[in-house]
């Protein structure tokens, strides 16, 4: 009996020798299923994100120049404490050496200004001649053009340059308070430098904490070498217009040949607005040979720094495509009007190096890119 219960064992089938722990037959197994994507969760995900820029503008912005501030002066802080200094004193006397140059900068601009208000009734007879002739145009026009209807009055508003400028932040008392964060934030960031890196990356998983290090490296490299090259090229812009204003015999040429050369810093409208200081305080003797050097000069100038200067201190730390960068443009002026033509390019830039770390992201990192991607990186290979 034993030896045929043995048999009995030995005549099971092939299958079930090879694999004793399937389940019986019948027993359903649930079939496992493929992960759906909810394209839906990715326009509610990107509108959330434009609404907290949106709203929270003024907090979003002080934040941004801070952090911008901070990268920028690190090294300046990094100096001091390899003297020997402590990080705290290091960190406040790179503060202090920064606003007090923006501040002596402030403080002569507004000297210049109001020794230029005060000539300005000089130049009053020639400008009243060109709003006349202005004027008579306007009429002329208007003569063509048909009337409104009769007894119909429109209003309409017209936003000022200083409603641009502080779109989003309200009254003067708001600005005010609002930039007096920004020397604390910029103090606080220095000092803290290291614990902030540090526990950023430690927010990541183990295994992503060496890419989160390096992708914070390399955005900060790109914010130093974005401010750094920017002021180096506006400086070497104004030096050279001032030159130029002062041989063309431009009244305060030592102010508006530098203003010009920060102003053309501006993206796309940068050329238009480095023209306008120079022809303003020349307009009481300004010639059509003044203009067309003047308007020259910017023009070959902004040229210049476009083609040759960004491309020698960014290279390919800013390897961002024009279609993108303009983009870019158009959405931050949208959200935060003029400070958002200032922050657009160096957040755009922040990032793409954030999507060139994120597998998934890779291929959007490319599209922002200058670069052709790579076979395989519009489908997640490496």
């Amino acid at each position: 009996m034993a030896q045929q219960v043995t048999n009995l064992g030995e005549r099971r089938p092939p299958e079930q020798q090879a694999q004793p722990n399937l389940p019986p037959p019948e027993v359903a197994v649930a079939r496992p299923r493929p992960r759906r994507n909810d394209w839906a969760l990715y326009p509610m995900g990107l509108g959330a994100i434009f609404a907290i820029c949106y709203f929270a503008e003024e907090i979003l912005v002080v934040i941004l120049v801070s952090i911008l501030l901070a990268f920028a002066l690190a090294p300046l802080a990094d100096l001091f404490t390899r003297l020997r200094l402590p990080r705290w004193v290091a960190s406040a006397l790179a503060v202090l050496i920064l606003f007090g140059a923006l501040g002596a900068a402030a403080n002569y601009g507004v000297s210049q200004l109001s020794n230029l208000i005060d000539e300005l009734p000089q130049y009053s007879g020639k400008v009243r001649a060109e709003v006349a002739k202005l004027s008579r145009k306007a009429q002329n026009l208007e003569a063509i053009t048909p009337a409104q209807e009769k007894g119909a009055i429109k209003v309409h508003e017209t936003p000022s340059w200083t409603d641009l400028l502080s779109h989003g932040f309200g009254s003067a008392t708001e600005i005010v308070l609002a930039c007096s964060f920004i020397p604390f934030m910029v103090f606080f960031m220095l000092t803290g430098q290291e614990h902030a890196r540090a526990a950023t990356v430690g927010l990541f998983p183990l295994e992503n904490r060496r890419e989160a290090y390096s992708t914070l490296g390399q955005i900060a490299t790109m914010v130093r070498s974005f401010i750094l090259a920017n002021l180096i090229i506006a400086l070497t812009i104004g030096a050279i217009s001032t030159a130029v204003f002062g041989l063309l015999g431009v009244p305060f040429f030592y102010f508006v040949g530098f203003a010009s050369g920060f102003l053309s810093l501006v993206p796309y409208l940068g050329l238009i607005l480095a023209i306008l200081p120079p022809l303003f305080v020349d307009i009481g003797h300004l010639t059509w040979a003044h203009a067309g050097w003047i308007v020259l000069t910017v023009f070959t100038l902004h040229i210049v720094a476009l083609n040759v200067l960004y491309p020698k201190f960014l290279g390919k730390r800013m390897s961002l495509n024009p279609l993108a960068v303009t983009i870019a443009l158009l959405l931050w002026a949208w959200l935060w009007g003029a400070l958002g033509l200032i922050l657009a390019v160096p957040i755009t830039a922040g990032i793409k190096i954030v999507f060139d770390h994120v597998q998934p992201l890779k291929p959007l990192g490319a599209w922002l890119g200058e670069e052709s991607p790579q076979n395989g990186a519009g489908n997640g290979n490496s």
